[in-house]
């Protein structure tokens, strides 16, 4: 069998750029081989953001001399999981998705941040938005290599940080983004072993959350 050094694209339309805040890219193509030859046609459709490709996901901790490593969680609105799967769809064996949904401080990487630099000012911009932490973007830690979520419907990647903080109650009320999507979120902090075992009991379902937690508590243990 001949290797697929590429793509050949037939057609090519984007659906929703227009002020939405996803787009779907729609393709008309062929996996192009080595000896030349061409795959059978095929749709390849995959979701993007016109804002910006890429996202930071924050783990902010703090450890508490009598509880350990705590990590911050983030009770939010995610209402395409309710629709999908909650209040409107039919989720797999019964299971209802909540209005609220646990996870982490997270927020898209937009144009003007540049590289490593640029992923710790926003990691540090989502911890005062979401959590209202005043975090210096030279203290924040990058956790490793990013990660692509959902390779075969987005090409995000997720670049994972961490930030700590020293005094949990020294918190600011967080602004937000001026989104009602931001409305009624809630924080939270939990010790990171309780935390990860919420991942795995499904009481926290969210797969980035669960992966930060694992390489923080790997780097800080």
């Amino acid at each position: 069998m001949s290797s697929i050094v590429g793509f050949d694209i037939d057609s090519d339309r984007t659906i929703g750029e227009e002020g939405g805040f996803l787009a779907i890219r729609r393709l008309r193509m062929r996996n192009r081989r080595a000896d030349g030859s061409q795959s059978d046609p095929y749709l390849c459709d995959y979701a993007f953001r016109p804002k910006g490709l890429d996202a930071v996901v924050v783990a902010l901790y703090h450890r508490s001399p009598e509880r350990g490593l705590q990590v911050l969680v983030r009770d939010e609105l995610r209402p395409p999981l309710w629709l999908a799967r909650g209040g409107e769809g039919v989720p797999v064996a019964g299971e209802r998705t909540e209005v609220l949904f646990t996870g982490v401080v997270a927020g898209i990487i937009e144009a003007d941040d540049r590289g490593e630099a640029g992923i710790r000012r926003r990691a540090a911009i989502e911890a005062w938005e979401e959590a209202g932490y005043d975090v210096d973007p030279g203290e924040v830690e990058l956790l490793g290599a990013g990660t692509f979520p959902t390779p075969g419907a987005l090409p995000e990647k997720f670049w994972l940080a961490a930030a700590a903080i020293d005094d949990p109650a020294a918190k600011g009320e967080p602004p937000g983004d001026g989104s009602p999507l931001e409305e009624g979120a809630a924080l939270r902090w939990l010790d990171i072993d309780g935390a990860i075992a919420a991942c795995v009991a499904g009481d926290i379902a969210d797969a980035k959350t669960e992966l930060i937690f694992r390489r923080l508590k790997d780097a800080r243990g």
